[in-house]
């Protein structure tokens, strides 16, 4: 364990706050009028911690394979569970999308640990890291579209549609991230998979 793990496990510990606060609102007395900010602080520390870990891991020279494995599922874990909470509430995204996100991430985390126990490595590809800024920015965008909202700017249909345009955007680009990385990684995926 070393700082950059403890900057990713500050990641996955923060994810679940998401739905927490988003669905449980009322019950811990939260204002829709303060619900945004709360949102939006929690997501910027946690995307700050993303920056954080991966700089502090080169700088250092201690990228780790358990970096390699806990870094994406943070990122997976962190948008994950805010675009499932927003299904529910006000935001009302359709929960398609949003399984277009999870399947992705079951279908390479599926590849990978195949091919990692047959002795093949499969390389992060840059389409997957452009995946997870599109994503963190939707997540940005439909937050702080709920501030307006909260004060009477923008009406719940302008809300919800628009979220909807931003989230159709970033899971048709999860999609396609999804088809690069496995036709990129198509001869080493079929190497390891001979070998079952």
């Amino acid at each position: 364990m070393n700082v950059a793990h403890l900057f990713t496990s500050l990641r996955i510990f923060i994810s679940p706050l998401f739905p927490i606060l988003y669905l449980g609102s009322k019950t811990l007395g939260i204002s829709e009028a303060l619900l945004p900010y709360i949102l939006l602080a929690c997501l910027i520390v946690s995307e700050i911690s993303d920056v954080l870990d991966g700089f502090l891991a080169r700088k250092h020279n201690q990228v780790t394979d358990l970096g390699k494995v806990l870094d994406p599922m943070a990122d997976s874990m962190t948008h994950i569970s805010l675009f499932l909470a927003f299904t529910q509430g006000i935001v009302q995204l359709p929960m398609l999308w949003v399984l277009i996100f999870f399947y992705r991430e079951l279908f390479i985390g599926t590849l990978r640990t195949l091919c990692a126990l047959r002795g093949v490595a499969l390389a992060a590809r840059t389409s997957g890291k452009i995946k997870a800024i599109i994503q963190a920015v939707a997540a940005f965008a439909i937050i702080i579209l709920m501030i307006p909202y909260s004060h009477g700017y923008l009406s719940l249909g302008q809300l919800q549609q628009w979220s909807l345009w931003i989230v159709s955007a970033a899971a048709i680009y999860t999609a396609i991230s999804a088809i690069d990385y496995f036709y990129s990684n198509r001869l080493y995926i079929k190497k390891a998979l001979e070998t079952l």
